[in-house]
């Protein structure tokens, strides 16, 4: 290979066409003829770039918990920017489910997190918690947006129920409640289901009546 079809390609275009077979077929798809082939090159290009695949894979995970860790809390009260970096938070993880496996499957699920963590802490001293309150609201806020997202992901990737929700849903089922039973037939809406549920929790960990310090958002990593 010679050095000019080494300029040809870069780290970073390996690294995009590696992130992209991931999130479409998973880790285990994840190989060096695989990904020379997708992008036209030879293999001995690719570790010329990055490195084997481990090394591969490593880079994966620091890229992946870099993007992760850009949240940018906004809004005017306390619950409002809480709730705005559980949606981002949320929406990360059902962007790079399979890139978040990697993570975890490297051991690295604690430090993907820390960059979120720490812009709650800071959300949460600003809204008047301290010490062990604050440590308590930081991890439930977490877990509320890690759960869901799980719930999610095996709803979407579990077989066709049969009987449905809505052959299982009546009013006899339902308690005597032809409106709930209607409801709950219904296809979920997961993106609503989550802002009540993550609202909620925010009302109920936060100490009422505080207003919030005028200060610049900015990215977190």
């Amino acid at each position: 290979m010679t050095s000019g079809a080494r300029g040809a390609l870069t780290r970073e275009a390996v690294l995009d066409a590696a992130a992209a077979l991931v999130k479409r077929h998973g880790p285990d798809a994840l190989t060096m003829r695989g990904l020379a082939a997708a992008l036209g090159t030879a293999v001995t290009s690719i570790y010329w770039h990055v490195g084997g695949r481990e090394a591969l894979l490593d880079a994966l995970v620091e890229r992946t918990m870099a993007e992760l860790g850009e949240i940018r809390p906004s809004g005017r009260t306390p619950e409002q920017r809480v709730v705005g970096v559980a949606r981002d938070l949320r929406r990360q993880l059902r962007d790079h489910p399979h890139l978040v496996a990697l993570v975890h499957e490297r051991g690295l699920t604690e430090r993907m997190f820390l960059p979120a963590q720490r812009v709650l802490v800071r959300e949460a001293h600003a809204a008047g918690l301290r010490g062990a309150r604050a440590a308590e609201f930081v991890r439930a806020v977490q877990f509320q947006v890690v759960g869901h997202v799980l719930v999610e992901r095996n709803r979407e990737r579990a077989p066709v129920q049969r009987p449905g929700e809505e052959e299982l849903w009546s009013a006899e089922t339902a308690g005597d409640d032809p409106a709930l039973a209607r409801a709950l037939a219904r296809p979920v809406d997961t993106e609503r289901l989550f802002l009540t549920a993550v609202r909620a929790l925010v009302r109920a960990l936060l100490p009422a009546g505080r207003p919030l310090p005028a200060r610049a958002s900015g990215p977190v990593g």
